[in-house]
């Protein structure tokens, strides 16, 4: 068996066909290397990793190397994505071959922490991953929005083919990857796979700032106007896109759209009918899942004003004793002899510093052993504080 990193064209014949036959309808109407050669540009600076054995490729895993926030502080991220296997190489332990060496090899490049979207997040609970909150979406009829034509809305609106107005909509993702908890966002040799997509973008500006932005396409007439998340800095910004959403009332009978967290739909008009949902029933509906590569690369986050030592037990890229200071308002983090007043595995870990668990939530999940005054402390250091990824791959 041999393990090594692939770039450049050498994918179309190694990963891409591996992923083509693990997620796309199969078998396609073209070579594989054809269909996926407009696609290469986007993953150029994936580092991307094969097992091979005898000359053929039998399993494959990419890290995007992306941006997060993680308790108000942008950190290097890895997005796991492209993760295949051979058929008929299935149940051999290839895929935690190559992720663990993944991840050990881009945390020693300096990303700490990691999200994925699973196929099956019990899979990647035993690599350390914990699920975060998923994405939820909004369908109504745009109708119900019309009193909004009639306020006297400051800003103004946009509205562009995706190529033209894709610079505005960058703007607001990076302004956005600063300002809300565990927002993410691509490299610009990925993120430009959004400009090249046959969309429309509706943009709101106040003060001369981009205050919002609409990616969406129009299934038919009379059908569906399906929309990326509603993406905004306050209500001024909102107030402005969903004006332009009730311009459509007899042009399609509902608007599908993604929510950023707080946004409640059914406080946005009177009598305004619409369904509400985080769907994570379905195939490939999963909610997003993140964990920490290493504790030394979150140094200086924001943290509670406690300190205490703990233990990661259990995960060979973060096991041993860590001191964990936030008296002075930033996160700490030193190596320590001292005895641990709680022991953590690394999904345990990660849902304190992801703040999607409490510590008593921790422990009755089996993800470490917290004693009550432990659980005190690390509630105050890691306030709960759920996470908004956006970015999806």
């Amino acid at each position: 068996m041999r393990v090594r990193r692939i770039s450049g064209d050498e994918r179309l014949t190694t990963s891409f066909p591996l992923q083509s036959y693990a997620f796309d309808k199969s078998p396609t109407e073209q070579a594989v290397s054809r269909h996926y050669r407009e696609f290469l540009p986007y993953h150029s600076g994936n580092h991307t990793l094969v097992a091979e054995e005898n000359g053929e490729t039998l399993a494959a895993v990419s890290g995007i190397p992306m941006q997060q926030n993680l308790r108000g502080t942008v950190l290097p991220m890895v997005g796991v994505a492209g993760v295949a296997t051979h058929p008929l190489a299935r149940r051999r332990g290839l895929v935690r071959l190559l992720l663990n060496q993944l991840l050990e090899e881009l945390r020693d490049d300096g990303h700490p922490i990691s999200v994925l979207y699973p196929f099956r997040p019990s899979f990647y609970a035993r690599f350390g991953y914990v699920t975060l909150p998923q994405h939820r979406s909004a369908t109504f009829a745009p109708d119900g929005l019309a009193d909004l034509l009639r306020a006297n809305l400051p800003g103004e609106l946009r509205w562009r083919r995706i190529a033209e107005g894709y610079a505005d909509h960058r703007a607001l993702t990076r302004r956005l990857l600063g300002e809300r908890h565990g927002f993410a966002t691509f490299p610009d040799f990925r993120a430009v796979s959004l400009r090249d997509d046959r969309k429309w973008v509706v943009t709101a500006h106040v003060d001369g700032e981009v205050a919002g932005a609409l990616s969406y396409r129009i299934d038919d007439h009379l059908g569906e106007l399906s929309g990326d998340t509603l993406l905004h800095t306050g209500p001024a910004g909102r107030a402005l896109l969903l004006s332009f959403l009730a311009r459509h009332a007899d042009q399609v009978d509902r608007v599908k759209l993604g929510l950023l967290p707080g946004d409640t739909p059914e406080l946005w008009a009177d009598d305004f009918r619409v369904e509400t949902k985080a769907d994570v029933r379905s195939l490939g509906s999963n909610a997003p899942m993140g964990r920490v590569l290493s504790l030394d690369g979150i140094d200086g986050i924001a943290a509670g004003p406690v300190a205490m030592t703990i233990e990661v037990v259990d995960d060979a890229l973060l096991a041993g004793r860590y001191h964990l200071d936030g008296t002075g308002g930033t996160l700490e983090v030193d190596r320590a002899d001292a005895p641990a007043g709680a022991s953590l595995t690394a999904a345990g870990l990660s849902a304190l510093v992801y703040g999607v668990l409490d510590p008593v939530e921790v422990a009755l999940r089996g993800l470490g052993t917290i004693p009550v005054e432990a659980a005190e402390a690390l509630r105050d250091l890691f306030p709960v504080q759920p996470p908004y990824v956006n970015a999806e791959f």
